[in-house]
């Protein structure tokens, strides 16, 4: 039965990701010409032929990672909802709490791109942390805490100069800058969602004010096959369209490129969709 083959696959592939490293099982990576799939009855979702590959490819990541988030944070009809970090994760992420019905979500972020999607398009409120203090700025939007956080950053961007060099100096692996934001501009027995990548330890973790406040701590690697075909009606429904996150389209060998754009986020680049060279035709681009 297919409950039967994702019993197996989780036991045979527990925590095996696709390109994650061997700190996921060290298998190579899926953005290829070629992918084997082991167990592909559990592991490969059928898509309709009406559904554009821009509109599908993101169900197999950042779609189902996003919508986790908000469902760890229990993000509800009327929740305030605070997202640290704009990249494709969190702009999904705030457009999943808008279909739940979140009465304000408000998306963190310093680079502007990402911040003039949030606003225009999805019509969010946004804070530049270059240019206000993120808990000041909450705290007068929300007095008391919103009831709802997400981190859709993770373990290596650290803004305060003591874990700048702790990291540098080998001290610890992760920051714990965004969960002290998180934790203290979260209202009392609110929930926090963490969904950014961290991989060891974080100094200072602010422990008193999770435990005093009573807050509900979630997070982890998606459980993808868990969310993909709700997520896939609502694509089909015109409810969720994930393309508005895609900002570069080019070929698999431009990979290197892109991705370095998006990890130093210059030219705009947000989000990238890739085709292997001999797929031709996306739009108006040919890629030969």
């Amino acid at each position: 039965s297919t409950q039967s083959r994702a019993s197996a696959a989780s036991d045979v592939y527990k925590r095996q990701l696709y390109g994650y490293s061997h700190l996921t099982g060290g298998v190579p990576g899926g953005q290829a010409e070629y992918v084997r799939v082991p167990f592909a009855d559990v592991n490969c979702l059928p898509i309709p032929d009406t559904v554009p590959d821009e509109k599908a490819l993101y169900l197999s990541d950042v779609v189902p990672t996003a919508y986790y988030g908000v469902d760890c944070a229990e993000v509800k009809e009327g929740s305030t909802v605070a997202i640290w970090g704009l990249g494709p994760v969190g702009l999904l992420a705030a457009r999943w709490a808008q279909i739940r019905k979140a009465k304000l979500v408000i998306g963190i972020d310093c680079v502007k791109e990402r911040l003039d999607i949030a606003k225009k398009v999805l019509g969010i409120t946004v804070i530049d942390y270059k240019e206000k203090d993120t808990v000041k700025a909450i705290a007068e939007l929300v007095p008391g805490g919103v009831d709802c956080a997400i981190e859709c950053v993770g373990f290596e961007y650290a803004k305060t100069w003591i874990h700048k060099i702790e990291m540098a100096l080998g001290l610890e692996t992760d920051t714990s800058d965004i969960f002290s934001e998180m934790f203290t501009s979260t209202r009392k027995c609110g929930n926090v969602a963490v969904i950014g990548v961290y991989t060891g330890y974080a100094n200072h973790f602010p422990v008193g004010a999770m435990m005093e406040k009573g807050l509900t701590i979630r997070g982890g690697q998606s459980p993808t096959q868990k969310y993909w075909k709700m997520a896939l009606e609502k694509i089909i429904s015109g409810e969720f369209d994930p393309t508005f996150v895609v900002t570069t389209h080019g070929s698999l060998a431009e990979a290197p490129e892109l991705y370095s754009k998006f990890h130093e986020r210059t030219e705009g680049v947000i989000k990238v969709f890739l085709r292997p060279q001999a797929l031709t035709e996306f739009g108006e681009q040919k890629i030969v």
